[in-house]
């Protein structure tokens, strides 16, 4: 156990590559209860969301979700996060929980008349299910019910209760997030466990993420970043209009990127790599640090991001991470690291 964002949180409950390849092959569960729920409403929900958030609200459709960035001025990442849209004017923001209070205050900020902002985390419990037999599992502990299509949400009562049930992920296997409230979210973890599902900690659910090059919020992503330059430009709609961060995003895009998020993947055998390790040339000039690294338990060699030079960022590009004051020899590859 750990403290994280205020929170006691399991980093292991097995052993991270135990549990990273349950998910890759079978199913596990991750507590989540730490992340945030803000709902949004009101009449004119959805035009400020539109204003307030990267992509596009307006083509969302009803009982869909996608994810999406909270800009600053200067189009630099304050959070991404998922939104679903559960009515015409009815939205849930699921925020990272480190960021619960900025990002409320930042949208408090920029509020107005006709929109209703509530910040309910404090009510609601969390957990993912993740892997290849997730549809199984759920089927099992929910009495029957399925799951939405991918990128979908079902807003339900069961047992006299609201329950929201999403099908997206941060693994890249198949699976859900289900919300409940907090008195009920003992029994729903159990009730997953009785149908074989392992629990996870922080450590394999970090692991998965890195293999897909998913991104991590104030490691890969920072108020300094922006969605472009990590890669992320399509999920910003740069032509749906006026949005925060928008102007310097389109002049980002017009001028040309100077660094990008590349995927690094170790060649030699060495030390794992970390967040914080400079990155260099081939022939030793540094051109940035990892924002994240580790070890791919699927590949069974050490992989990272790092923000490099567009010059040296073409997949193939030889390079070098310093490892406890060794250089130890790398290369630009491909996104994302792990493949099906």
């Amino acid at each position: 156990m750990v403290p994280f964002a205020g929170w006691e949180m399991p980093v292991v409950y097995s052993s991270i590559i135990e549990e990273h390849q349950t998910v890759r092959k079978e199913v596990g569960i991750f507590d989540i209860s730490h992340m945030g729920q803000v709902f949004v409403s009101g009449r004119s929900s959805t035009s400020w969301l539109n204003r307030m958030l990267g992509n596009d609200v307006a083509s969302l459709e009803f009982g869909n979700a996608h994810y999406t960035f909270l800009l600053n001025e200067e189009g630099g990442v304050i959070d991404d996060l998922i939104l679903y849209r559960l009515g015409d004017t009815n939205y849930l923001l699921v925020v990272n929980a480190s960021k619960i209070e900025e990002d409320l205050d930042w949208l408090q900020k920029h509020g107005e008349e006709g929109v209703e902002i509530l910040n309910d985390s404090s009510e609601w419990a969390g957990m993912a299910i993740q892997g290849r037999k997730a549809c199984e599992a759920y089927f099992g502990a929910s009495g029957g019910r399925t799951l939405p299509k991918r990128n979908g949400v079902d807003d339900l009562s069961l047992e006299g209760s609201r329950f929201i049930v999403c099908r997206t992920g941060y693994t890249g296997e198949d699976g859900f997030e289900l919300f409940c409230p907090k008195s009920m979210a003992s029994q729903w973890w159990e009730g997953f466990l009785a149908e074989g599902v392992k629990p996870c900690g922080l450590g394999s659910r970090d692991s998965l993420r890195l293999e897909m090059c998913y991104p991590l919020n104030g490691s890969d992503l920072t108020p300094e970043r922006t969605p472009l330059e990590a890669g992320l430009g399509f999920f910003v709609a740069l032509g749906k209009g006026e949005f925060v961060g928008g102007e310097a995003l389109r002049k980002q895009k017009e001028e040309g990127l100077k660094k990008r998020l590349v995927a690094i993947e170790v060649t030699e055998r060495g030390a794992p790599p970390r967040a914080g390790y400079p990155v260099l040339s081939e022939n030793g000039e540094p051109l940035g640090n990892l924002s994240s690294g580790g070890i791919s338990p699927c590949l069974q060699k050490g992989i990272g991001l790092a923000y490099l030079p567009v010059a040296s960022a073409k997949i193939g590009t030889k390079l070098a991470i310093e490892i406890r004051g060794k250089k130890i020899s790398a290369q630009v590859v491909k996104k994302p690291f792990y493949k099906k």
